[in-house]
């Protein structure tokens, strides 16, 4: 579902201080947060943010084209390994 058009995009406010702060005194620093369901709003632009997956901190660059998606699609939680070598379980001929 989407949010209501009435309210303003979700944006933790810690996050969102510690923005506004770097832009008033123009400045470019790495912020680590563990917000992701905040929105990316167009003050974010040219920030790097570091988004937490579960593990670490991922660094992210804000460019223009991420405004209006979430924090969290830009940082995966899932790490795909590869197939095991030796799977037998998965194959419909066994070989004895």
């Amino acid at each position: 579902m989407t949010r209501l058009s009435q309210k303003n995009p979700f944006v933790a406010n810690r996050l969102l201080t510690k923005i506004e702060k770097l832009n008033m005194k123009e400045k470019k620093k790495i912020i680590l947060t563990w917000s992701r369901a905040s929105t990316i709003i167009p003050t974010m632009i040219g920030h790097t943010i570091a988004i937490h997956n579960g593990k670490e901190h991922l660094p992210i660059y804000i460019t223009g084209s991420m405004v209006g998606h979430k924090l969290g699609e830009f940082a995966p939680t899932l790490t795909f390994n590869g197939h095991p070598k030796k799977d037998n379980k998965s194959r419909r001929n066994k070989v004895k």
